[in-house]
């Protein structure tokens, strides 16, 4: 049951973040949304992220994962629900951020729940669950724009919510699961409480994180990886509108397309990496799939468009690397919580800028030159924290060399 929860909150995680830009223009003649609106609504998911990363960890300590992980899917419910009756643009990114907060929950919870549930088994179910956080992004683009030419944008919306429901089921049984052991326990009188609960951090450990390279590495790979993803999700269906005269369904197509495209390598990466390595490697290769396709949509965007945005497409392995090097670089749970808190939080904080980056420079100059240009140059800076994040080391060995300031 653990299993199958944490494949229905992946396949939830990212719904809410392609299910709108493929539909803006139905949403717009009810709700106006001019280019400032949109590039909120695509920094939202960054910055949600970000903000749950912080205050996840602190949380689950408090309630237990298992019970977190339910809550955060019962205010995704409710998010989804807030957009789809959403009567102006301020209720719709209000809407949003409820969703996507509750999706950064997920986000910081699921790799701790798989080295707790599947300890010798972390690269082969974290490729399983990325793989789905790309399924997850890939058909909403893809039923989003049908779903509201037939029943209404609203409908479009709320389905997500019907999804997210069904998500709570495995996760409401293993709570049921571990209250009836306690019972069991107490009844046989034998002490402690074998219910695993998440650790948070120890304070030491929290404080000193922020000094750790890896962490700030990882952060980094996440900030650049979340800031291309998001302003992708938000602005490739104006993109190729512009640069190669895309029909609405085509962009709606090509969005699906981006999405997809990384699910084999979601599957493949993290059993590559915790098997054989090549880290350096593979982190390179993420970077010049990104800058390749951003090139191609530059010099060339007919009629190799869908070339161009699969190679995009493909640049966010980055992100099933980071996930996977959480528990890679980790020796202990607790110290896979403190990663995944610090370097999701910060990263996406950094990311949430990407979005709307690219939409005011794109009001600025009118077109989409600049801004495939800052994406190309961003890219290119990410060889260096590729470089790093491939040195073989351990976040509490790391930890533990350096002095305690006090």
């Amino acid at each position: 049951m653990a299993l199958i929860g944490i494949i229905l909150v992946a396949f939830n995680l990212r719904t809410g973040v392609a299910a709108i830009s493929p539909i803006t223009a139905q949403i717009g003649r009810d709700i106006p949304l001019d280019s400032i609106t949109l590039g909120i609504i695509g920094a939202v998911p960054p910055l949600a992220f970000a903000i749950s990363g912080f205050f996840t960890g602190f949380l689950a300590k408090r309630v237990g994962l298992e019970r977190m992980l339910v809550i955060a899917l019962v205010v995704l419910v409710a998010g989804h629900v807030l957009r789809a009756i959403a009567s102006g643009a301020a209720s719709l990114v209000f809407g949003s951020i409820v969703a996507l907060l509750a999706a950064g929950v997920g986000n910081v919870l699921l790799p701790p729940a798989v080295k707790r549930y599947f300890p010798d088994r972390v690269g082969l179910v974290t490729a399983v669950y990325v793989t789905l956080l790309g399924v997850s992004s890939a058909i909403p683009a893809i039923v989003a724009a049908p779903l509201a030419d037939s029943a209404g944008w609203r409908f479009s919306l709320v389905v997500w919510a019907a999804v997210a429901a069904i998500a709570l089921v495995p996760w409401v049984s293993v709570l049921l699961q571990h209250r009836r052991e306690r019972q069991r326990l107490r009844d046989s009188t034998e002490a402690g409480d074998e219910t695993p609960e998440i650790e948070e951090p120890a304070p030491a450990l929290a404080h000193r994180i922020w000094r750790s390279g890896t962490a700030w590495t990882l952060a980094a790979l996440i900030a650049l990886s979340s800031a291309h993803i998001y302003s992708l999700f938000a602005w490739l269906p104006e993109i190729v509108r512009d640069r190669a005269d895309a029909t609405p369904s085509q962009a709606g197509a090509l969005l699906a397309l981006l999405a997809l495209v990384g699910a084999p390598w979601g599957l493949l990466l993290p059993w590559v990496i915790v098997r054989y390595g090549h880290i350096r490697s593979i982190i390179y290769m993420g970077l010049s799939f990104f800058i390749v396709g951003y090139l191609g949509l530059l010099l060339a965007p007919v009629p190799l468009t869908w070339l161009w945005v699969a190679m995009a497409g493909s640049g966010p392995l980055l992100f099933a690397v980071c996930l996977t090097l959480i528990n890679v670089r980790t020796r202990t749970h607790q110290g896979s919580v403190a990663l995944s808190s610090f370097a999701q939080g910060v990263g996406y904080s950094v990311g949430a800028l990407g979005p709307l980056v690219i939409g005011i420079l794109h009001d600025i100059t009118g077109g989409w030159v600049v801004p495939l240009v800052v994406l190309v140059v961003t890219g290119c800076a990410g060889f260096v924290a590729g470089a790093k994040a491939a040195r073989p080391r351990f976040l509490e060995d790391e930890l533990a060399a350096r002095p305690v300031v006090t």
